[in-house]
């Protein structure tokens, strides 16, 4: 059974490419022409996000670097323990929705430190599962488009992300 699944998804995007191409060929489409015409939009959305992109990496890198996290956690560590929310996952929980790059490298922190298995271990891994990163897909999406009012889809998607992460230390509390 392994065997059929490995086989079918190595064979799945060459297969999709030759139905797109067949697909073509029958409306008479300049398939390679038409190929070329997106591979050019694509460079220039590339050209139009590459701004927003290096903005959200310097400023991820100036909070990772300036100890501000170390300190926020300290400051609610108090109220983590009265909520019974593990104070190791809270880095996760404040760079979840700035950077994907970030949340994974302490996630796997986590990992390394508490174990997979731990109630730590648990929480983080369903965080990373159950939220997005807010800000760098919204300044993607809304920079390719042109949106700058970005004020209701920011607090719809940071509330999310707060539920995500309080629905994961709830669960994962009750499973465990």
């Amino acid at each position: 059974m392994t065997n059929i699944i490995n086989y079918a998804s190595a064979a799945a995007i060459p297969v999709f490419i030759t139905i797109i191409i067949l697909y073509g060929l029958k409306e008479k489409v300049k398939v390679f022409d038409t190929f070329l015409e997106g591979a050019k939009e694509g460079i220039e959305i590339v050209f139009k996000m590459l701004p927003t992109l290096i903005g959200i990496f310097l400023a991820i890198g100036a909070l990772r670097n300036s100890g501000i996290i170390d300190f926020i956690v300290k400051l609610i560590t108090p109220l983590t323990n009265l909520l019974q929310i593990p104070s190791q996952i809270m880095p996760l929980a404040m760079l979840r929705p700035i950077s994907g790059s970030a949340s994974i490298a302490v996630a796997v922190d986590i990992m390394q430190n508490y174990g997979v298995d731990t109630l730590t271990g648990l929480i983080a891994s369903t965080i990373m599962g159950s939220t997005e990163t807010t800000f760098y897909t919204i300044a993607i999406y809304t920079s390719c488009v042109g949106i700058k009012k970005t004020r209701g889809i920011l607090l719809a998607a940071l509330a999310a992300d707060v539920a995500g992460m309080i629905a994961s230390v709830v669960i994962c509390r009750i499973l465990s």
